[in-house]
């Protein structure tokens, strides 16, 4: 396939801008199917197998739902991530820091095997892209910067910074929450500053987390102990603290060691001591939203076309089912003889994707206000409903459902999950 300078390649079917986990799961969904697939990344090289998942943990982490295990046992992916490393929780406490109030989730009153798995994100994305390697008609080019987007009656052009045109159909942005193929395309977006940066690092605690993901509500915002099983040892834990821009400098300004007291402190000493076993990073929270998920042959997925509030861990989830879906309608539509650009595909996608994400992610807005609101009144109604929940089981069962990912109509790729291989 040529692909000189300042000439226009051979045409793909699909191109795919950004290889991380959404953008590589929808290159080997799309190549599993026969699609011929362009996937571009920036990164020099893809990452290297040997080195993932040993050592100590990274601090990047995602809180995976069975659904989205589904998808990965689908692709072929979830036997290695759970060869290397994976961290099944099956229960979860949710409580009111100011308050009384607290809901436990588990498992088995889900009707599921684990409530999630707390995973690497560069172990789910190692094992995507040997995947991928496995697939004759995907092409993943690395060191492949775009500089430009053009339209014409044929589909989408990409112009990459050293001279190449690649073509295609349908090019699909998975290029991240500042996406700048989004721009190009000239979709606007709608963003909520919410106010909060999330200090993210990793701990050791004295006592086990015995699979319990923990999560309390502060009054500067939500911090949540996710548990990480390492080394044969269930006693490190992934963190994410959501609060103000000036506690997170005051967060980070502290020593290990005093970092460590405040969260035991936090936490309620539920874990007992506190151990800070990593750096400590800042990451500022904002929501966003694009206008619109498609244009003629063109469309976008996962925090290209979403950022949410990491408060449920639901971002990589929502950004895997976008995968999932433009696939199944990709590939459906391509035995109907139609091309992956084609405007009625695209538009059963986002009419598929773009309500669900809206829902999640003022779900997830409402509960940022109502916890981080300071009113007794409110305060107390917290306390009211998280103890309602806990005892109300209809209710606390759909939450479940939500958090679990069965929700709607899921696509083919991510159903049928049975208790014996979801462990």
């Amino acid at each position: 396939m040529s692909t000189g300078q300042g000439r226009a390649s051979a045409p793909f079917e699909v191109i795919i801008v950004g290889g991380g986990m959404v953008g590589t799961a929808l290159a080997c969904l799309l190549g599993r199917a026969g699609l011929e697939v362009a996937l571009l990344d920036a990164r020099e090289a893809p990452l290297d197998r040997d080195a993932v998942g040993k050592g100590p943990p990274s601090m990047r982490v995602s809180a995976l739902t069975p659904v989205s295990q589904q998808l990965l046992r689908g692709l072929g992916a979830w036997a290695w991530m759970a060869s290397r490393r994976v961290s099944p929780y099956r229960f979860m406490q949710v409580w009111d820091g100011e308050g009384s109030g607290e809901v436990n989730f588990s498992a088995s009153q889900a009707g599921v095997p684990v409530l999630g798995h707390i995973v690497e994100n560069d172990v789910t994305l190692a094992a995507l892209e040997a995947c991928l390697a496995e697939l004759p008609s995907v092409q993943a080019r690395f060191g492949a910067r775009v500089a430009g987007l053009e339209a014409d009656d044929a589909g989408r052009t990409v112009l990459l910074e050293d001279g190449r045109r690649l073509t295609a159909s349908l090019v699909v942005a998975a290029d991240g929450a500042r996406s700048p193929l989004r721009a190009m395309a000239g979709i606007g977006v709608c963003s909520r500053d919410t106010g909060q940066v999330a200090v993210v690092t990793t701990v050791r605690t004295r006592l086990a987390h015995g699979g319990v993901a923990r999560q309390v509500f502060l009054p500067t915002g939500p911090l949540a102990f996710l548990p990480l099983h390492i080394e044969g040892g269930d006693h490190h834990c992934s963190i994410v603290w959501s609060t103000s821009p000036q506690e997170a400098e005051r967060l980070l300004a502290l020593s290990r060691e005093a970092l460590g007291v405040e969260m035991a402190v936090a936490i309620e000493h539920r874990l007992g001591e506190v151990t800070v076993t990593d750096r400590s990073l800042a990451v500022p929270l904002t929501q966003r939203h694009a206008e619109r998920y498609v244009l003629p042959g063109f469309a976008l997925v996962g925090d290209a076309a979403h950022s949410i509030h990491p408060l449920a861990g639901q971002g990589v989830n929502l950004g895997l089912m976008d995968a999932a879906v433009l696939a199944e309608e990709l590939v459906t539509g391509r035995r109907r003889g139609l091309s992956p650009g084609d405007a009625v595909l695209l538009g059963r996608y986002a009419r598929r994707r773009r309500g669900d994400n809206a829902a999640m992610l003022a779900l997830m807005d409402g509960f940022r206000l109502l916890f981080g609101a300071r009113h007794p009144a409110l305060t107390l109604a917290r306390n009211l409903g998280l103890s309602g929940v806990d005892r109300f089981g209809p209710l606390k069962r759909l939450l479940m459902q939500q958090a679990t990912g069965h929700r709607g109509r899921l696509p083919r790729a991510c159903r049928a999950l049975s208790r014996r291989d979801a462990g």
